[in-house]
């Protein structure tokens, strides 16, 4: 699995480089065969450390952020969210992958498979710009909202981030 480590304004010491390869390299044995890309983003904020995960395998991503006291809590709390996410997606990763993916037997209490109903809901998208479209948003009382830019024609998505501020979601 290819590591990438990325820390900011500050240097990542060796202790804490190792113990972040030791629990990535854990979800090796759910890819065999495959190489996926991990990365690890490191950042303090105010009095808290700031640990994001994320393992993409082709089309599939898995992505945790915590913040914790230290890098080492978050960085566990980030793993424990990863493998959850893994059993949860469990089935539809079995059926997408069928073979390149193994998913080990002996996981600890696997929740029972709950059946969920997708909605379905259609609606005219008007072309708009992202600060009005912010504003539809907010008058909604939804977390995102899509519409179509009025200068590019594309189809984009802003959505409301934990932060509290804002964010823009532009198709390549």
């Amino acid at each position: 699995m290819k590591i990438t480590i990325n820390a900011r304004k500050f240097n990542v010491d060796e202790k804490l480089r190792e113990h972040i390869e030791k629990k990535i390299a854990k979800f090796e044995k759910f890819f065999p065969g495959d190489d996926p890309a991990a990365t690890v983003k490191l950042s303090r904020v105010r009095d808290m450390e700031r640990v994001e995960v994320t393992i993409q395998q082709g089309v599939f991503l898995f992505r945790s952020e915590e913040e914790n006291s230290t890098f080492m809590n978050a960085l566990d709390c980030c793993m424990y969210n990863i493998e959850r996410q893994m059993r949860k997606n469990k089935t539809r990763l079995t059926k997408k992958l069928r073979d390149s993916i193994r998913i080990p037997e002996y996981e600890v209490s696997e929740p029972e498979e709950e059946e969920f109903e997708i909605r379905t809901k259609t609606f005219k998208v008007k072309p708009m710009t992202p600060e009005e479209a912010i504003l539809q948003m907010n008058q909604l009382g939804h977390e995102f909202f899509v519409f179509k830019d009025v200068e590019t024609e594309e189809t984009c998505v802003v959505y409301k981030r934990r932060a509290g501020d804002y964010g823009l979601i532009i198709p390549e």
